[in-house]
């Protein structure tokens, strides 16, 4: 706050007011925010009730001259801190400028007259409120600088607690480390355990497996085979009975081939069944010992219709009776819709079906506990006739042997052929008639 003295002399006849005009005029005054009251917000502090009215306005009309500083002109910014210093510290600031101003105003009249006793009272006044106005600029930067430090002290606290925290979760990170590799210990450990069960139970498999079959590897192949002509028995009776036109199925099966005679399309059917059924065709470990020992393996589908081998079953006829196939023979769908929720109908024809997929079955199952490995080759279209590999159906045979000088070529194949190790046994194909 800044004071200047008027160098004009006072009149020893002015009155107050006049006297409190000069002073507002010369006395050049650091202005004041305040609340903004008005609608335009630009009210500003008067000099205060106890002054003259011409005093207020003759100070008000000279705002110029004053070039005053505004210390809040942002009402916001007023608004802030009147939240901060609370509104009683507010009124006892203006108070304590008001009467600063009035003792001002007395030390100019002591001057006129001038009387010493007056002047150094109203001086030592001056000093008073200006230490008190100081005491409260202290008091203020004291109480931010306690906040300051209360809301360090409320942060400082905060971060201990969220410190703590923290600490807790490393432990149980630590914890679960620790858990972690115990589990993947005992998991190694199954692990181990599981490994050496699975062998214990192929060696058991492969125990009962001996006890089961008399069959050779040889055998069973001609079982497959004769199964599969089995089968293809009423699926061609069938088609016959529904009237299917048989030469136009044979051509979409195999097409371009000359037959030597008509009942030799019955191999076209087999070949198609055969394609079926080893499509996909893998050693694997089987559970053959239910479905061995019954003599109907329907049976077995009966007993446990979610085993591997209805999941077989199921697979192999959707993928060999076509809907409109089937549709013809019955008149309806019933067989798929059962067989494809899991159901296995007990039918002539479909427990015909199961007999030959027995077979294959058990084929993939005898191949999986042979040793050496065996081996599955087929026979492209065209190629040339080799005894070696190659063989045609036994009643085809005798046709054949009339005409060895000459070359064969392979229509088709009707089963493939299988290698294990020394032992080969040949695919069986239908050559044309050209060789004979």
């Amino acid at each position: 706050m800044e004071f200047q003295v008027s160098s004009k002399p006072l009149k020893p006849n002015s009155n107050i007011s006049e006297i409190v005009s000069r002073f507002a005029k010369v006395c050049k005054l650091r202005s004041i925010g305040v609340l903004n009251t008005s609608e335009n917000g630009d009210t500003h502090l008067c000099n205060g009730p106890s002054l003259p009215e011409e005093s207020c306005s003759d100070a008000t009309t000279e705002d110029a001259d004053f070039d005053a500083v505004k210390i809040h002109p942002n009402p916001t910014e007023v608004q802030s801190k009147v939240s901060e210093c609370g509104h009683m510290e507010i009124l006892k600031l203006f108070d304590t400028l008001l009467a600063l101003k009035l003792a001002y105003v007395k030390l100019q009249e002591a001057h006129i007259p001038y009387d010493p006793e007056k002047i150094r009272a109203a001086d030592e006044e001056v000093v008073s409120h200006l230490e008190s106005l100081c005491k409260t600029k202290k008091a203020y930067n004291e109480k931010i600088l306690n906040d300051v430090n209360s809301v360090s002290a409320l942060l400082l606290a905060e971060i201990q607690v969220q410190e703590r925290s923290l600490e807790k979760l490393k432990s149980k990170a630590k914890n679960k480390d620790k858990e972690v590799v115990n589990f993947r210990v005992e998991l190694r450990d199954l692990e181990t355990r599981n490994k050496k069960m699975v062998e214990e139970i192929r060696e058991q498999e492969k125990e009962i497996f001996k006890g089961l079959t008399h069959y050779s590897f040889e055998d069973v192949v001609k079982e497959v085979r004769r199964a599969i002509h089995d089968f293809s028995k009423p699926l061609i009776a069938l088609m016959k009975v529904s009237d299917w036109d048989l030469d136009k199925a044979v051509n979409e099966i195999q097409n371009s081939v000359v037959y030597t005679k008509r009942s030799h399309k019955k191999y076209a059917f087999e070949a198609f069944i055969a394609r079926r059924m080893f499509h996909g065709f893998s050693p694997q470990s089987c559970d053959l010992e239910n479905i061995m020992k019954l003599e109907d393996p329907i049976d077995a589908l009966i007993e446990d219709p979610q085993s591997s081998f209805a999941k077989f079953c199921k697979a192999k006829y959707l993928l060999i009776v076509h809907p409109k196939m089937e549709a013809s023979f019955f008149g309806n769908l019933d067989h798929r819709t059962l067989v494809s929720n899991g159901i296995h109908p007990y039918t002539p024809f479909y427990r015909a079906f199961v007999k030959m997929a027995k077979w294959v079955w058990f084929l993939q199952g005898f191949t999986s506990f042979t040793d050496p490995k065996v081996e599955i080759f087929g026979v492209k279209q065209g190629s040339e006739f080799s005894d070696v590999y190659m063989e045609v159906p036994e009643e085809l045979k005798e046709c054949k042997a009339r005409h060895v000088q000459k070359r064969c070529k392979v229509e088709f194949m009707i089963s493939p052929g299988f290698i294990r190790g020394e032992t080969l046994i040949r695919s069986q194909v239908y050559a044309s008639k050209m060789g004979f």
